[in-house]
């Protein structure tokens, strides 16, 4: 089928980069929570800068019955934002198609209570800074993985149908029969390195794979990376790639603390703005897991914890 007719709910620095990506070839609506939100996008369009730099003009709007009925939806919200999100489509739109791009896991389960729309699952590597509400900088240019939700009845071929339009955009992507390995790939990486940095205060660089003196941060984080694979494998899954890998090769051009890479985590980012964190379906995720599986994860749950509790301090 074809996709020329999308909406993006969510416009943080993924939902800017898909919707700003897609509108060079298809119709693009942008559902935004905020009034002036919506005004700047549909007077300025949405720009994007650094690894592509053009401005796409889009619709957008806070009601979604003011937007063009879409042929595919990106949830592009924070993990906590999917309930809303999804509410805010229950009823509409029973011919669309519907994408997930959240860490952590679960948001495709809350989608399809909502409706019975196919589901496709994703995780992206790739992110940008937002500089304003129409102007979203590129910085990381890497790839979106993304496969059938099973349960919703999607198809492959419709997968690799989004899949291409992604690519025919210059978005990179990875095209998965089954995105489970990859998904639980990219959860221990980042219960490992979200958590770490919302801590400690430190984008993620190469003192996040150090380990050549014994109090350095990198043993911490091999360490939890064990465990979160130790849960995997409980839980029958295979691996799509080593989280350790992973966390590796992403620091290998940074340097001890700040440079030109200094990659700020999503949860870091939200420590620094004073708001509550993803930590419930990231690492809060895993250590359900742990739990139900009856496997040891003391690393997992204290860091779980510490987050949780900085989190309730905004709360109080």
């Amino acid at each position: 089928m074809s996709f020329d007719r999308a909406c993006v709910i969510g416009a943080g620095s993924i939902g800017s980069l898909c919707a700003g990506h897609l509108g060079q070839v298809a119709e693009v609506s942008v559902l935004v929570r905020r009034p002036e939100h919506a005004a700047e996008l549909n007077a300025n369009g949405l720009r994007v800068s650094g690894k592509s730099d053009f401005t796409s003009r889009v619709t957008a709007a806070t009601d979604p019955d003011e937007l063009p009925v879409p042929e595919l939806i990106i949830i592009a919200t924070k993990a906590m934002q999917v309930e809303e999100a999804a509410a805010a489509i229950s009823g509409r739109y029973p011919d669309a198609i519907v994408m997930t791009i959240q860490n952590g896991l679960g948001t495709e389960d809350v989608v399809a209570a909502h409706g019975s729309w196919p589901i496709v699952s994703s995780v992206t590597f790739m992110s940008g800074t937002k500089e304003s509400d129409s102007h979203v900088h590129y910085e990381l240019d890497t790839a979106t993985w993304m496969g059938p939700f099973h349960a919703s009845g999607t198809s492959f071929e419709t997968v690799k149908e989004i899949g291409a339009l992604f690519e025919s955009v210059g978005l990179k992507v990875e095209v998965l029969p089954d995105l489970r390995p990859a998904q639980w790939s990219k959860l221990i990486f980042n219960a490992s390195v979200n958590p770490v940095s919302a801590l400690t205060d430190l984008p993620h660089v190469q003192l996040f794979a150090r380990r050549d003196r014994d109090s350095d941060l990198g043993h911490l984080m091999f360490d939890l990376i064990e465990e979160g694979k130790r849960v995997a494998a409980a839980a029958g899954v295979e691996l799509f790639e080593d989280p350790w890998e992973m966390n590796s090769r992403a620091v290998q051009q940074g340097s001890t603390h700040d440079d030109e890479y200094a990659h700020v985590p999503s949860m870091l980012a939200d420590v620094r703005a004073g708001r509550r964190t993803e930590i419930d379906f990231i690492l809060g995720s895993l250590v359900r897991e742990a739990h139900r599986l009856g496997v040891a994860a003391p690393l997992s749950e204290g860091l779980y914890r510490l987050v949780k509790a900085r989190d309730r301090s905004y709360d109080e």
